[in-house]
């Protein structure tokens, strides 16, 4: 460097060093004018307690023996320790004592630390100051210590142990936390689970085995939290409470507190609830579901205790709850809520003893939705809706040929589609479209229609009478019988079936699907054998019954020897599927053996029949949502040498996760998806659903997977791609959300003829019931954009038929009770179609379209009905609108946004939410409002109030 540059580098140090310096004095002397200009603008009072603390500080300070203990410990107590409590207790802004003692926490801290180092033994005097400087000093670590540290809790753990070090004469009265104000206890909350964190881990470390056992480590922390949890309670402040308790795994804490009464136990159990989706070990969650549970039947609370007893899936306590409740009109709204449910639980003598005119026949028959059938058409009545539809009335295809879309056949404009294809599909949107409602204009005025379809054709015709006549046995059976005495097997076949659709969901003293079908499951006939197996799957799903058990397991276990292994594989794995749904949830061990076994036995070319999938779907139906129970029948099925082994692991581990919102769970799918393969990549197809059925619990992992899917679309192979619209579908059962149909909607227009296929199927399941003029409009543009395509026309008419299933009365959501509960035997029926849509042309598309009826486990009308205590009809006044999440807020916020007012009956969508508008009668459903729901007056009901209000 030359000389000259040299000297301009140093001399533009020199300069840039001096302007630092003045900066620095300009930001002094502004900072002491500052300081300055604010004592100037300090009001005379807040001089004066200004003067006031510092005074006191200085006497405490003052560590000259002339200064006596008296003196220190009075201008502690009168002054510092008073004002700071006045000022905390509510804390609208910073204090003005936290302000003012600021400059001088440093020097209280070292008169602190000197007293804890003294080693001569301290009088009774001398502790109680020390514990009160811990006290005050713990208050000013909240805003002035190193949070990392945790010196507010340190401090207040001294004063504690000084505290317990005195005789109980001179311990102090006052609740000792609680007294420094609500801000002060919550910091302190805090810091306990950081500090009871830490310990643990220190304890659980394995160089450190001298370390002492957690329950003595930590039992200073309990103590506060004893303290606190009550306060919180008592000051509304539940979920903080929950927290805290959580977070020291004290959670059962709550049911020996008195706090809890019947002006805060719903808060705190809609939080523990809520905030149970959220634990990431299953132990974790169990127990707040416990808690609630136990909290609900102290509260005697027995309709919200059996909505959890639900949701934890354990129908062992269900007998406690019946005998613990002594209200006929409670027991009965939990036998509907059972039937919802589709439990199947059977009220004894001993469940209603004591209870004064409770009847267990009228009991069983609401469990077993005896009555449904009869609410349903009445409802239909009442909305006028009973006049039966035809195909055409949904096809609208006059408006299709006229719309703004329209493309012009050719050859004079007939339509390529073969009619038995086009005849098929009506079929199937009749019976969807009037499914319940016991009339149409094909199936039940003459036989006409029958023979206008071919083989598998008269079969879903047949069993579309199932469909139509759904719920209604008696009169059902009357109209199928006849069917069941052909001499054509496939009009016999969809007789059998229409059996069991006919008996979805109710139980019937005669039992007539067992009764009917057991002939044929044992016969030799392929497609009797095959509709039988289906049939008892869509009557006995969910009921874990014995009988159905033994069977069903004969078919699975048949091997194919010298015969065809196609037909036999199809007999197997549709035997397995109907099993694993009867048993859907319930872990059994004997069904699961069954399966597995049967999945190891198969010869490869069995494995390679395109119907396999759904004896991994049966599989996995048997640990629906059980989570890790499901563990040792995944290694299982990793032993299989087969490439369907990948796709039955992901299918069991899917299903078992489902609606846990387990973010490990979609980390592994994502992972499955990574890999690019354009063959053999089922296992991926089924991961993608999977991301879907995890999540589908909670709004925060949809919105998280939706925005996941974009990126496979983008990103990953056909096979991926293909099964993208399945899981936004079934992210949005029954709920037309506008960005999702409006994704759907571009990929029913993809090149890749799968992909468009299932996407025009997932509108169907996103619209489903719904009557939604937007998706009508779609499918109507569709059907006239494929009009030569086969195979896509026939997806579209599926579709219609789903969108306007029981002509707007049905829904498949499977989530119910407020969308707490999840029932398993409505995913299952919705999980047979995904699955089949992952291979359509050999499945729906092929002469396996009759598990379409499945669909039939999903369907329940979305209707609110309120009724008397003799279950007639009792409009009244109720709103409905957009369910809003209320957890952990203070005070009593809005369930519901945007409503309407109407009387009852009503139609309720997805995510909407009913409240009653009248203070004169009470619903005894708690909250909930769905269904069929019982009211009674209320006794504190004031007419004049109300006018006056």
């Amino acid at each position: 460097m030359a000389p000259k540059d040299k000297e301009a580098v140093t001399l533009t140090a020199e300069t840039k060093k001096g302007e630092d310096d003045e900066k620095k004095k300009t930001n002094n002397n502004k900072k002491a004018k500052e300081a300055a200009a604010a004592e100037e603008t300090m009001s005379e009072e807040d001089m004066a307690l200004k003067e006031r603390l510092e005074t006191s500080v200085e006497i405490l300070l003052d560590t000259d023996e002339s200064t006596k203990l008296e003196i220190r410990q009075k201008a502690l107590d009168d002054v510092i320790v008073s004002e700071l409590r006045s000022a905390t207790a509510s804390m609208t802004s910073v204090p003005k004592p936290l302000k003012f003692l600021r400059p001088h926490y440093a020097s209280l801290q070292k008169l602190h630390q000197t007293l804890m180092k003294q080693t001569t033994e301290l009088t009774n005097e001398q502790k109680i100051f020390r514990a009160r400087l811990a006290d005050v000093l713990a208050v000013l670590a909240m805003t002035m210590g190193n949070s990392d540290e945790r010196e507010s809790l340190h401090f207040k753990l001294n004063a504690l142990s000084d505290y317990k070090s005195l005789p109980s004469t001179q311990q102090p009265d006052e609740d000792n936390l609680g007294t420094w104000g609500h801000e002060f206890v919550r910091s302190l909350a805090g810091e306990i689970g950081v500090e009871f964190a830490e310990r643990q881990l220190e304890a659980a470390a394995p160089e450190d085995e001298t370390a002492p056992a957690q329950a003595t480590n930590v039992d200073d922390l309990l103590e506060m939290v004893h303290t606190i949890v009550p306060f919180h309670i008592a000051h509304n402040a539940e979920a903080e409470a929950v927290d805290l308790l959580i977070e020291v795994q004290q959670l059962k804490t709550l049911l020996t507190l008195d706090t809890i009464d019947q002006g805060n136990y719903e808060r705190i159990c809609l939080y523990l609830c809520k905030t149970a989706d959220y634990m990431s070990d299953p132990e974790d969650l169990q127990e707040m579901l416990e808690t609630a549970y136990e909290l609900f039947k102290k509260q005697e609370q027995h309709y919200d205790a059996l909505r959890v007893a639900l949701r934890m899936n354990n129908t062992d306590a269900i007998p406690d709850i019946f005998r613990a409740c002594k209200d006929e009109l409670v027991l009965k709204q939990m036998c509907l809520l059972l039937g919802r449910h589709r439990v199947n639980y059977e009220v004894d003598d001993e469940d209603v003893e004591g209870v004064e005119g409770a009847d267990t026949d009228e009991l069983n028959e609401l469990v077993g939705n005896e009555k449904l059938s009869d609410q349903f058409l009445k409802l239909a009545q009442d909305l006028d809706v009973m006049d039966p539809k035809t195909p055409e009335d949904i096809y609208k295809s006059h408006l299709a040929e006229t719309g703004g879309f329209s493309r012009r056949r050719e050859g004079g404009g007939g339509s390529n589609v073969d009619s038995a294809r086009a005849n098929l599909a009506s079929t199937y949107v009749n019976a969807f479209v009037n499914c319940g409602f016991g009339t149409d204009k094909l199936m039940t005025t003459d036989e006409e229609w029958l023979h206008r379809n071919k083989d598998h054709g008269m079969m879903a015709a047949t069993a579309s009478l199932g469909s139509i006549l759904l719920w209604n046995v008696d009169e059902g059976l009357t109209q199928i019988d006849k069917y069941l005495y052909s001499e054509k097997d496939y009009v016999k076949a969809g007789a059998i079936m229409a059996v069991g659709i006919l008996s979805s969901g109710v139980r019937n003293d005669a039992d007539p699907a067992i009764a009917l079908l057991t002939e044929h499951i044992e016969g030799d006939v392929h497609i009797l054998k095959c509709a039988a197996a289906t049939g008892l799957g869509i009557a006995y799903a969910g009921t874990a019954r014995e009988d159905v058990m033994d069977l069903l397991t004969p078919t699975i276990e048949q091997q194919s020897g010298g015969g065809d292994a196609a037909t036999t594989m199809m007999q197997v794995s549709l035997a397995g599927l109907a099993l694993g749904l009867v048993y859907c949830g319930k872990c059994d061990d004997i069904v699961g053996g069954t399966i597995v076994q049967r999945l190891m036995e198969a010869t490869e070319e069995e494995l390679n029949h395109s119907h396999a999938r759904y004896l991994c779907l049966g599989l996995g139906l048997l640990f629906l949502n059980q989570q890790e129970k499901a563990d040792a029948m995944i290694e299982a099925l990793r032993t299989i040498e087969h490439k369907i082994s990948k796709y039955a692991v992901i299918l069991l581990e899917t299903c078992a996760y489902a609606g846990s919102g387990n973010v490990l769970k979609v980390q592994e799918m994502l992972h499955h998806c990574a890999e690019h393969l354009t063959e053999d990549a089922e296992h991926q197809m089924a991961a993608v659903i999977g991301l879907g059925l995890i999540t589908l619990s909670e709004d925060v992992g949809s919105e998280m997977a939706l925005r996941t899917f974009d990126h496979l679309l983008h990103y990953c192979e056909l096979p991926i791609k293909r099964a993208v619209p399945l899981s936004m579908a079934v992210l949005h059962i029954s709920n037309p959300d506008f960005s999702v149909v409006d994704q759907l909607s571009r990929l029913t227009h993809d090149p890749d003829a799968e992909i468009s296929q299932n996407a025009i199927l997932g509108l169907g399941l996103v619209s489903a019931g719904t009557n939604n003029a937007r998706v009508a409009g779609l499918l109507r543009q569709l059907s006239e954009f494929y009009s030569k395509e086969a195979g896509h026309i026939f997806c579209v008419r599926i579709a219609q038929g789903l969108l306007h299933m029981g002509k707007g009365l049905l829904g498949l959501n499977p989530f119910h009770s407020d969308r707490m509960l999840l029932q398993g035997p409505a995913l299952g029926g919705v999980l047979v179609l995904l699955h089949s849509c992952l291979d359509l042309k050999s499945t729906i598309l092929d002469k396996s379209h009759y598990l379409l009826y499945y669909l039939t486990c999903a369907m329940n009308p979305r209707m609110l009905i309120t009724v008397k205590p003799d279950m007639e009809w009792r409009p009244v006044t109720v709103r409905v609108g957009l369910a809003v999440e209320t957890v952990g807020q203070a005070g009593k916020p809005k369930r519901i946004t945007g409503f309407q007012t109407h009387q009852t009956p009503v139609l309720l969508g997805a995510k909407e939410r009913a409240e009653l508008g009248t203070e004169e009668v009470l619903a005894l459903s708690s909250s909930v409002l769905e269904g069929l729901v019982i009211l009674k007056d209320n006794p504190d009901y004031n007419p004049d109030e109300s006018m006056n209000a």
